[in-house]
């Protein structure tokens, strides 16, 4: 029965994103337990702190996930992000290499970044959203920063990887987005 309504709330959220879910169908018939692990993965790490930094938030999220994917799970991030109103220009814009240009996206985006390849003003970043929003947005962007690349490297592990797409930003211009070089 458990499986079943795992294998239900997965189509749907197929249907409701236009996306593939072939590989949390894989999971759940390999393991009902492993399924429902998958399913509560975003309640673990999606902690998103207060309402003021929510787009620090969501420009590390982004960044994490484009730096993990370039395909189905980039796209997912960013309709995700356009239904909770995160502006479709600012998006692009970090995605366009113009984070500075992005205000608390970008911000967000760039700590990620920074987080992610040990970059030297990761220390600075983290200052700053800390002075700027306090410590439970940088706690919230830190999760961002580590759990967006998730899923791009759990679907490649199982087989699922994608080929790198162009990402659509609803009407603001299409951007070929090759993570992987």
């Amino acid at each position: 029965m458990l499986k079943r309504i795992l294998e239900r709330g997965a189509r749907a959220f197929g249907r409701t994103y236009d996306y593939d879910v072939s590989y949390m169908l894989d999971v759940i018939e390999t393991s009902t337990s492993a399924g429902l692990r998958l399913t509560l993965f975003p309640k673990l790490v999606g902690y998103r702190g207060p309402k003021p930094g929510q787009g620090v938030v969501a420009g590390a999220t982004l960044a994490s996930t484009v730096n993990g994917d370039c395909g189905p799970c980039a796209q997912l991030v960013v309709d995700m992000l356009l239904q909770a109103d995160v502006p479709a220009a600012a998006l692009q814009a970090c995605i366009d290499g113009r984070a500075q240009d992005a205000g608390d996206i970008g911000l967000g985006f760039r700590f990620a970044m920074a987080a992610i390849t040990a970059a030297p003003d990761t220390d600075a970043l983290a200052d700053e959203i800390t002075h700027r929003f306090g410590r439970k947005t940088l706690v919230a962007a830190s999760y961002g920063a580590a759990s967006g690349r998730f899923y791009p490297v759990f679907k490649r592990g199982l087989g699922h990887g994608a080929t790198c797409q162009r990402l659509r930003f609803a009407g603001a211009g299409d951007v070929l987005v090759n993570a992987h070089g």
